[in-house]
């Protein structure tokens, strides 16, 4: 999930949703009051796993299941199919969760798609959740994910260029210091959550934009793993 709030600037956070923590129902209900209570300041984007297909697999449905009931649960996926899955900041900042797409050629023609919706398995709304950028590729490639593309930087400068746009913002993959440039910072991923899922060691960072459009970043450290020795088998008194 990618969010955005606004207030003299912009700061946008990535990958607060669920399925990635013990607590996915407090982050998303969190999420949900910061948009009620500033509706136009707090803007959130669907992730990959606002999807009742996967996060029936990958523990959002079992948190529900176990904590309340299989109806909230349901609740939810009716509330995941009406996030936007896309949007401008100031007209030149495209933001989304996973990436590029070989059938999208203008950002703008999100706004004939109807929602609510659920993800399909291939076509433009299922790559803007779930494709990622390559160095090593031009054009577009197989995603070793098993669903989507890869897609080269010339693709980004295209895309760019075509729409008069300077940076494109996106989630999707755990990068160690919270944040990655792509394309000669023509791209970004941004990653805000740290020690993710409790087994990495990355940092976390959110990206402020200024009324002037200058972006900077924000770090937030991982807390240190606790390495516990091996046991010698001998009990202490």
């Amino acid at each position: 999930t990618i969010s955005a709030s606004s207030c003299g600037s912009s700061g946008i956070n990535a990958e607060y949703g669920v399925d990635r923590g013990k607590r996915s129902l407090e982050t998303i209900c969190l999420l949900f009051a910061f948009k009620v209570k500033y509706p136009e300041n707090v803007f959130l984007l669907r992730g990959n796993h606002e999807c009742a297909s996967i996060n029936r697999i990958y523990g959002f449905y079992d948190e529900c299941k176990r904590r309340y009931n299989i109806k909230i649960w349901k609740t939810f996926t009716d509330v995941f199919n009406c996030l936007p899955l896309a949007a401008l900041v100031e007209s030149t900042i495209f933001c989304m969760h996973g990436g590029l797409s070989p059938d999208l050629l203008n950002p703008r023609d999100l706004n004939k798609v109807e929602r609510p919706l659920d993800i399909p398995n291939k076509g433009v709304l299922c790559d803007l959740l779930w494709s990622d950028p390559d160095p090593d590729i031009v054009g577009f490639g197989d995603n070793d994910r098993g669903v989507s593309f890869t897609f080269g930087t010339n693709e980004v400068s295209k895309f760019l260029k075509r729409n008069n746009l300077s940076l494109i913002v996106r989630a999707h993959q755990v990068v160690e210091d919270g944040y990655q440039f792509f394309c000669k910072r023509k791209m970004v991923t941004l990653f805000s959550a740290p020690n993710y899922c409790g087994e990495f060691d990355n940092a976390a960072a959110t990206l402020t934009v200024s009324k002037d459009l200058v972006c900077s970043f924000h770090i937030y450290k991982p807390k240190p793993v606790a390495i516990v020795p091996p046991s010698d088998g001998k009990k202490k008194k």
